[in-house]
């Protein structure tokens, strides 16, 4: 009779084909399943009632029998409850203990590791014991390489040269080198190699240091023998980085003397940076040169490959940079020129080095004095312009005094006439032209005499054209009238013939580059026709006259003649109005 758990199954039956099961079962019911194959149709219709029958049966048999044990079905629960539990606790102390094993056996592995670096810093330190004397005047010597050092970072540094320290200190450091070599696994001794690595690189920046400070003059190059030799023993740098490291650090000592220099006074400024020039790159050329001897053998590593020349253009064109920038800040002639004589000397001394420059200067100079002189014009037309505007006319009585000397003496004679006191803005206008002038003088160069005669000749122009702007545009009153046209006329017969005249003085035939013959045609013509119609040609102003006349014999050689002997009678005229007072009024050329 199949038990309960058999029943559950009974719906899904296997059937037997040529002695092999069907899949249509479970392996445990193949039994019940062969015995159903055996049955008849009535016996297969009666089955299911049976079945129902037996399994109530059982049913009541499992009640009679937990209702007669149930102490035990209760008790056997409880055990395996308890059973349960304690196999769970079991388990999890066993993970635990599985857990903490790796720990224990890496402590063990730790505990090992340990007592073996104890053992063997045990051993370290009984050598150290043995070699401690040794040991302790070795590590001394960066503290001793120190002391020399420091000694020269206290202000000592030429004492400590003279007393031989930098060589002691340089001893040691080549002793501490072949210790490194001799014992490259020792930490201690790489250690001791690495600190006197940075006591010898102070060593080399205090020298370095020393070539950029300022040595005396009598010490200089012993001084400059001594610090390179050190250098080379220290065997950083290269024969070349050698020779330009000695070029940079007197070029930093130049620059550092340059930068004390005031540069709100140009004149002390330039002054000060031509000699210190002239001084000290002789200086340092010499240096070099005694220094640092060019190797003819065809040895590369003593050969200068052109680094001092190219050291010294450069320098040279700093110097020049320095000049053209700051030479038209001088607003006066004589200062300027006194530069120039610097300049010119300097270059004069640095010639026996081979750094002559003065073939240089005259462009910056000439570019210098012509701005100096154009500003200077070009002040003197804006104050006229200035005074015009703000002029009152009215009339000035006559401050001239006229003079008994002759015509030699008119022409040597270049102070202001005195009548343009009657016409303050004349008056101003040629004092302007005449502190131009005194400026010119002192610095005067050839080559710009015409280009300023032709700046001198637009100042003119510029007066003029202000005069005519005036006329345009002011309403004048016949008294106010007359007194312009009085100025005008001084403008042409007096103030133009006087600027002339020391523009001459400051350039051997520099009146005749100015040409006058069709400069002042509207001031022409504005006199003209304030004059009463005369029967003849209209002429201009003796002034203009006189000067073309000057510039016709100074181009032809000879005086001109003129029709109806005019000649004579217009220097005659001339020679009335040059005479006419010789006060200055405000500064003379």
């Amino acid at each position: 009779m199949p038990s309960l758990d058999s029943l559950s199954d009974v719906g899904t039956p296997t059937v037997a084909y040529d002695g092999a099961l069907l899949p249509l079962a479970a392996a445990a019911q193949q039994p019940y399943v062969s015995e159903l194959l055996s049955f008849t149709l009535d016996r297969l219709h009666k089955e299911p009632e049976l079945l129902r029958v037996d399994a109530e049966r059982i049913r009541r048999q499992m009640q009679e029998v937990a209702v007669n044990n149930y102490r035990a079905f209760i008790s056997a629960a409880d055990a395996l409850k308890s059973v349960h539990e304690e196999v769970f606790l079991v388990d999890k102390h066993l993970e635990l203990l599985i857990e903490e094993i790796p720990k224990l056996t890496a402590g063990c592995t730790e505990f090992i590791d340990s007592a073996q670096q104890i053992l063997e810093k045990r051993k370290l330190n009984r050598t150290l014991l043995a070699n401690h004397s040794t040991l302790l005047d070795l590590l001394e010597i960066p503290q001793l390489m120190d002391t020399y050092v420091d000694d020269g970072t206290r202000g000592r540094c030429i004492n400590c040269i003279r007393n031989g320290n930098y060589d002691e200190a340089l001893d040691l450091e080549a002793f501490v080198c072949r210790l490194a070599k001799a014992h490259s696994e020792s930490p201690v001794i790489q250690s001791l190699a690495a600190e006197v690595k940075h006591t010898t690189q102070s060593l080399l920046t205090q020298l370095l240091q020393r070539l950029r400070s300022n040595i005396q003059a009598c010490f200089e190059l012993p001084e400059c023998l001594r610090v390179i030799s050190y250098l080379k023993r220290i065997g950083v740098f290269t024969e070349s980085e050698m020779r330009l490291q000695f070029l940079r650090c007197r070029e930093s000592w130049l620059a550092s003397i340059i930068d004390d220099l005031d540069q709100r006074h140009v004149y002390e400024y330039l002054r000060g940076m031509v000699n210190c020039h002239r001084m000290h790159l002789f200086d340092v050329v010499n240096q070099y040169r005694a220094i640092f001897v060019d190797d003819t053998s065809g040895n590369e590593e003593k050969y200068d490959g052109g680094l001092l020349f190219s050291w010294a253009m450069h320098q040279i064109s700093s110097h020049l940079n320095t000049l053209k920038t700051m030479l038209p800040m001088i607003t006066e002639g004589a200062l300027l020129s006194s530069i120039l004589d610097l300049c010119m000397y300097s270059g004069m001394s640095l010639g026996f080095v081979g750094l002559d420059f003065r073939g240089l200067l005259p462009p910056l100079f000439e570019d210098a004095a012509q701005k100096l002189f154009s500003k200077n014009i070009t002040t003197a037309v804006e104050n006229f312009q200035l005074v015009l505007d703000s002029h009152r006319w009215v009339p000035i009585p006559p401050l001239g005094v006229t003079t008994g000397k002759g015509t030699d003496d008119m022409q040597d004679d270049v102070t202001p006439p005195s009548s343009l006191m009657e016409h303050p803005p004349l008056a101003v206008f040629v004092n302007g032209m005449s502190m131009a002038l005194n400026e010119l003088r002192p610095c005067a160069p050839v080559r710009l005499k015409h280009a300023l005669a032709q700046e001198l000749q637009n100042g003119l122009q510029a007066v003029a054209d202000s005069l005519m702007r005036y006329n345009a545009t002011r309403m004048l009153r016949d008294n106010e009238s007359v007194l312009f046209h009085s100025l005008c006329r001084a403008f042409l017969e007096v103030a133009c013939p006087y600027c002339i005249t020391c523009f001459g003085r400051c350039y051997v035939g520099g009146a005749a580059l100015i040409e006058l013959k069709n400069s002042f045609d509207g001031v022409r013509r504005l006199l003209v026709s304030s004059l009463p119609v005369v029967k003849g040609s209209q002429k201009a102003p003796d002034g203009l006259a006189q000067i073309d006349r000057r510039n016709s014999i100074a181009e032809n050689g000879e005086p001109s003649v003129q029709e109806n002997g005019e000649t004579q009678d217009t220097e005659k005229r001339e020679a009335e109005s040059a005479d006419e007072g010789k006060a200055s009024i405000e500064k003379n050329v």
